[in-house]
């Protein structure tokens, strides 16, 4: 039995310590907040509550063989990446490696945000990252901390890049159906293969010291993936607009302008090389549950 201490145990933490629990591993999830706590309790992990942005707060964390960075900022500025991604992975990592027992490995999860715009290209592990938003460059940031600051205490980091999570309560149906939907390339990855490949490779111990992108076999033009959603839900296909419509609109952010900007295709040969095996491995098999769940079935 391995003890994982998932630290930011919720969307996808929250998959796989189930995962984890299933295959007879000691799981802690740690959080923050009361209500945190509380869903980590009702999928069966045993919580911990600390805040990774409080090191004193730290000493609560379990001993652990393992331990997954999966905390979030919730969305908030790049100041706020900062407190959670760079200086509370720095915190986390300080804390276990101050004590007689540490972890062997940890595994940071990052996102393909950092890659930057690359014209629709595919990207890989190799492809220099290029982050145009003060945030991905944070991002960017703790994955070095995930893998040199780590190495310096002694334990064995890996980065898991993850594409755009969707799964239960993040299909999003409705902005698809209804459009107008923007174009460029989706790159996604269901919630259950986010988790399944942190535990594939902390199972089968593969990628120290190492990035994997984990990402789903095909990345989908937008307009073409909510064509394929409205006729699976048997509705009108939506309203599309192109690239320069929706930036002439002139209602974005700067950081939504340079994501709609940003274009790239992700590439997943390396997570079939080292064996894991997709449960959902297009928008296809993922989205199932959802149109049947629209259409009542």
């Amino acid at each position: 039995m391995t003890r994982v201490a998932i630290v930011g145990c919720g969307y996808v933490g929250s998959e796989l310590g189930r995962q984890l629990l299933d295959r007879g591993h000691d799981v802690h999830g740690v959080r923050r907040s009361e209500e945190g706590l509380a869903a980590v309790e009702s999928a069966g992990i045993t919580s911990i509550r600390a805040d990774v942005t409080d090191p004193e707060s730290l000493s609560a964390l379990p001993e652990a063989d393992a331990v997954v960075f999966a905390a979030s900022s919730g969305g908030r500025d790049a100041a706020a990446a900062r407190r959670v991604y760079v200086s509370g992975l720095e915190n986390v990592i300080a804390e276990y490696a101050s004590r007689e027992e540490s972890p062997d490995r940890l595994v940071y999860t990052s996102s393909t945000g950092v890659y930057g715009d690359h014209g629709g290209d595919w990207v890989t592990e190799e492809t220099p990252i290029d982050p145009q938003t003060e945030k991905t460059r944070v991002l960017a940031r703790a994955e070095r901390v995930a893998i040199e600051g780590a190495a310096n205490a002694g334990i064995d980091g890996t980065v898991a890049r993850f594409a755009g999570l969707y799964g239960p309560d993040r299909y999003r149906l409705e902005r698809y159906l209804e459009g107008p939907v923007t174009a460029g390339f989706l790159n996604m990855v269901h919630r259950v293969d986010a988790a399944g490949a942190v535990r594939h490779l902390l199972a089968e111990d593969r990628a120290r010291g190492e990035t994997v992108l984990v990402v789903d076999d095909e990345p989908v033009d937008k307009h073409a993936f909510a064509d394929w959603l409205a006729d699976e839900c048997g509705v009108d296909r939506p309203p599309k607009r192109s690239t320069a419509e929706r930036l002439a609109e002139g209602d974005l952010s700067e950081a939504a302008r340079r994501r709609i900007e940003t274009e790239k295709r992700c590439r997943n040969d390396k997570l079939h090389d080292l064996g894991y095996e997709l449960a959902y491995p297009t928008y296809r098999e993922g989205y199932r549950a959802a149109i049947e769940a629209y259409l009542g079935e």
